[in-house]
This record gives structure tokens, sequence and C-alpha cells, in this order.
């Protein structure tokens, strides 16, 4: 005796396929997405899986079901951005902690370049996930519009730019959360206010203009604005201009909390303190805000919340449902910057 019974041991293709009739080259076919395999083969290799208990094994599972049991974590930035930025792990760390509870897996892919994008669509396409967590939109990146023309199951962080009028969304009012930003600087007696916003074609960076530009009224003034990415490098370059152009400044909104830090920096470098010279605020409230020296006056977005709706959301899609958007509230936290 070998000491190994076919009570212990678990089953095997081969096993799968004496019981089926087949060879284990079609039993292999099947368990990877039933290409060139006969209905009647493949009916025969799915009741042999259940008859041997071959189900125990992912992928037979996943034949059982016809789903890949994972999802996409998909982010259309810069790979440096993920490990930069710490909201983009705080996205990944809820999403996975939801698919856990679930049994499921999150396949991080990044999808910037058009190389990547088409690496992206070439796996998403063959079934390996069963849907995609969108983390953040481009209106000039066509991967969302392919997304949605293959017909894969899809959810965004925010509401993207452009004619996506179909594609369900997590967000947070960035118009009123900016709102209520450039109002608690107003109340602080500021009216010298400058807004350093990520680029255009992102809805961060849009509409947290848009209501910074409403709230200011006959106070704003576009010489106090800045675009750029969504970095600490780029905030602290972007405040530079600023202060090269307008050394009055007062306060400084910026639209997410890496870009504040980097705005801290350049204003220290000018001489500069804050909050006494000039104030700062930022957005996100992403861990780093409350570590910061000094501690950062912030907008809270509910991280834990959009991930467990993004998961929830795109669990309905493949399901068949047709969820419709949500609009999570923010938090005005008030430190010592502003």
């Amino acid at each position: 005796m070998n000491g190994t019974t076919g009570a212990s041991r678990k089953p095997t293709i081969r096993d799968v396929a004496a019981a089926a009739g087949v060879s284990h080259g079609t039993v292999s076919r099947v368990i990877n997405g039933g290409h060139w395999v006969s209905p009647e083969a493949r009916e025969a290799v799915d009741r042999a899986i259940r008859e041997t208990g071959y189900t125990a094994n992912h992928a037979a599972r996943s034949l059982a079901t016809g789903r890949a049991n994972s999802l996409a974590f998909l982010l259309t930035e810069p790979q440096h951005l993920l490990f930069a930025d710490p909201t983009f792990a705080l996205l990944l760390r809820g999403a996975t902690e939801a698919l856990a509870q679930r049994s499921m897996t999150l396949v991080l892919m990044i999808a910037d370049t058009a190389a990547e994008r088409a690496n992206v669509e070439r796996y998403v396409r063959a079934g390996h996930v069963d849907g995609v967590l969108l983390i953040s939109s481009h209106e000039s990146n066509p991967l969302l519009a392919s997304l949605i023309a293959a017909g894969v199951p899809t959810v965004c962080t925010g509401v993207p730019l452009g004619d996506r009028a179909h594609v369900p969304t997590v967000s947070v009012d960035e118009q009123e959360s900016a709102r209520a930003m450039t109002r608690h600087l107003l109340a602080q007696g500021h009216r010298r206010i400058a807004v350093i916003t990520g680029p255009n074609d992102t809805p961060g960076g849009r509409y947290r203009l848009e209501g910074f530009r409403a709230e200011m009224g006959e106070l704003f003034d576009p010489e106090l604005v800045e675009q750029d990415v969504y970095s600490s490098d780029a905030g602290a370059a972007a405040m530079a201009r600023l202060l090269e152009r307008a050394p009055d400044i007062e306060a400084v909104f910026a639209a997410s909390d890496v870009m504040a830090v980097g705005a801290i920096a350049a204003i220290r470098r000018s001489g500069r303190t804050v909050p006494d010279d000039i104030a700062v605020a930022g957005f996100d409230d992403s861990g780093l805000a409350a570590t910061h020296d000094p501690p950062l006056t912030t907008m809270r977005q509910p991280w834990g919340e959009i991930s467990a709706a993004m998961v929830d959301m795109v669990l309905q899609v493949i399901a068949g449902g047709d969820p419709q958007p949500l609009v999570l509230p923010t938090t005005l936290v008030v430190r010592e910057t502003a």
C-alpha cells in the first residue's frame, strides 16, 4: 500500500477526465473557459467535477458558477501614484476586506499608458474577472468607454466626465464639499484665497474648482487658480507659482491632502509660516492630514463606505441589477492649518 487512499487524496483533472469519459486536455479547456469544447463534453465535465469533489478547486468553482470569483481594482493613473497617494491604498484595503468577506479576490491593475490599457482590456475581456472597480477616470482615457462597450460590469468612484449615463457610480458631492471648505476659509476672514486643484479632465479636478469658484463669488480671481496632477511635488510647484504671482495670498485650498502638503513645503521655503501667514486646507483626510506637522484642515471622504458600496454595486450589476448612483457625505475636519 502507498498510504494514499481515495478518501484522502485530492481529486485531479485526470480523475475528472476518467469520470467524464473525455481526455484530460478537454477538462483543462473547460476549466480555462470552455473554448473549442462541445456542449455535450462540457456538460459531462461539469457533472464529473461535481461527482469527484473537484469543486473544492477554485477553477472548478468558477466553472460551476460561470464566474471568475474576482474583481479588478483598476487605477488609470501612473503607477507611482498608487504608493504616493494614500487615498488609493485606503480604497484598495477597503475593497479587499469587502471581497474577503465574500471569499472573493481582488486583482490590482494599472492602466495609464496605451500598452497598459490594451493589456487590461485583453485580461478583462477574457473573463478573468467578473467586474471592474474603476478607481480613477479621465475624460480623455478611452478605457471606460471600451469596458462599457464590451458589457463588462463596471462601477466608478466619482462621476466620470462625458456621456457616461449608464455607469453606476459611488461619489461624494465634489462641488458642495469644495463650497463648504471655501466657506470655512472665508469665515476665518480670508479674502485672497487661492486654489490648487487636479486635472480638468477628472471629476475631482473640475467639480472642486467649480464649487470653489461658486462660493467665492465676486472674490474669485482666476490668477489665483492652479491645476496640476495630484502629487506633493505638483502642489509645491503650483504654490511657488502662486506666490510669485500673488505674494499677498492669505489662504489656499488644495483639492487633495498630498497637494496641500506640497503647498505647505513651498510656503515654508518662501520664509512664511502656516497658518500665521497663509492658511492651508486640503481634501480627503487620507491619514496624511492627521499626521502632518501641523495637522491639516481637510474634507474627510468616507473611504470605507466608498469601497464597500462599490463592491456591493458591482456585484449587483453582475447579478443583473441596475443600481442607482450613490452620493456619500463628506465632513469638514478642522485642525491647525486653517
